[in-house]
């Protein structure tokens, strides 16, 4: 048994975690952070996005040493169906600039740097170990963890919980209900090496410079999802994912849309060549605003994906997950400063300065997005995407046909697919739910 005692134990050492232990131990509180893998950011292979501005709040010189990868200059997203894309490419030479916005990054090279400097902060770091429950008192107040160690019993004024959207502590202990299977989705990706010469090549690249690529169609055949494409140094993120409770009705399976995704028309040129070195597969938060759940209690405070932040309209997580355990960091340390003991009433400031972000705000404003993407999930990702490549594909085929003729065909496809009614009230729906 530790006999120490900490003034705030942190499980999970993922982007929300680190935050969370790296404030406390900057602000000189006794911080253990505990994390199950053999290192932090052993159990993460995938490729990510990193946002500069949430990092810097916490590193100010981190690019001086974090190990990124390329800084992003091109968003691409792509509409497509089984043989094409329809896409919109954003780039601009301003994000070559002195310190970029976003990058890619390799989540295990990353992770374990990050938690390096929680450990050059002040905090005891200890890897390869399990929490398996929460230790209360008869008031159900949490004063600790019990672990896998030897007398693995560790006391602490208040545990941070940053174990991820399938975390078994809170919802074993009752302070947070398991995430329903609409409210997940399950991501696959794989990483394929390529040399920088060819990604440059094939992306129309330079020194540093990186793309993303987001495409919604017919690769989820139906369901909730969405592939995506990452350009790192030597190798390519590439991933599909779709809602948990679509896999169970359909009977799909991730490692079969990603396959499929790999040798979509558009994308085998991309990975042509390859060698595929890493598989993963990881839960995401899908739930938005509507899906979040008590964020703190007597002695305890829930972040990053464990709490459902995640922006799924946006494709935004880490920055959610490292602000999130930020900001719970500067509450505890607030509180501990007063003196005052870590009651729900207390830590609820956490929630009040969380409210007041741009982690809540967005959130918020998208609140009904996720529900309606997710009940019209065929009209979105497979009717509308085949309408729109065929209505593309007869406006620019040249075959002698009069204009007016194919303007007529292109009406009468959305007729005969029923799908202006439809589309109508789905528009309408989104600008609602847009508001």
């Amino acid at each position: 048994m530790i006999e120490e005692r900490f003034d705030a134990i942190v499980v999970g050492a993922g982007m929300g975690g680190n935050a969370a232990a790296l404030t406390m131990a900057e602000r000189g509180l006794k911080v253990l952070q505990l994390e199950r893998g053999e290192y932090s950011g052993s159990k993460n292979v995938q490729g990510a996005i990193l946002y500069a501005d949430m990092l810097e709040k916490l590193i100010p010189n981190f690019r001086e040493d974090a190990p990124l990868e390329r800084h992003l200059v091109e968003q691409r997203f792509w509409i497509v169906d089984e043989r094409s894309h329809t896409g919109i490419n954003y780039r601009s030479d301003d994000f070559n600039e002195e310190k970029p916005n976003r990058y890619t990054i390799i989540r295990a090279q990353f992770d374990k740097w990050f938690s390096q400097k929680v450990r050059e902060a002040g905090a005891t770091v200890l890897c390869e170990t399990t929490v398996t429950e929460l230790l209360q008192d008869s008031h159900g107040r949490v004063v600790g963890v019990r672990t896998d160690r030897d007398g693995g019993e560790i006391h602490a004024d208040v545990v941070v919980l940053a174990e991820g959207v399938n975390g078994v502590l809170g919802t074993g202990a009752g302070l947070r209900g398991r995430p329903k299977p609409d409210k997940v989705a399950l991501a696959v990706k794989e990483m394929h090496f390529l040399s920088r010469e060819t990604i440059d090549a094939r992306f129309n690249l330079k020194g540093d410079e990186g793309l993303v690529i987001e495409a919604a169609g017919t690769i989820s055949r139906g369901m909730t999802g969405m592939g995506f494409i990452y350009s790192n140094k030597e190798c390519i993120s590439l991933g599909i994912g779709c809602l948990v409770a679509d896999f169970q009705r359909t009977g799909e399976t991730p490692y079969g849309l990603l396959e499929g995704f790999k040798r979509h028309p558009s994308v085998a040129p991309l990975i042509e060549g390859s060698e595929v070195k890493e598989y993963s597969a990881h839960l995401i938060p899908e739930g938005g605003y509507r899906a979040i759940p008590q964020l703190c209690g007597e002695g305890w405070v829930v972040v990053g994906d464990a709490a459902q932040l995640n922006n799924a309209i946006h494709r935004e997580g880490s920055n959610l997950a490292m602000t999130s355990g930020r900001i719970a960091a500067e509450a505890i340390c607030l509180i501990k400063s007063r003196n005052d003991p870590m009651t729900a009433k207390n830590l609820s400031l956490y929630k009040k300065l969380l409210n007041d972000s741009f982690v809540i705000k967005d959130l918020k404003k998208y609140k009904d997005m996720p529900a309606l993407m997710h009940t019209h999930s065929q009209n979105f990702f497979l009717t509308y995407p085949q309408l729109f490549s065929k209505a593309m594909q007869d406006y620019v085929r040249v075959d002698g046909t009069p204009k007016l003729e194919k303007e007529k065909l292109m009406l009468s496809s959305f007729v005969k697919a029923r799908s202006w009614s439809g589309l109508l009230s789905d528009a309408l729906r989104i600008a609602r739910a847009w508001r």
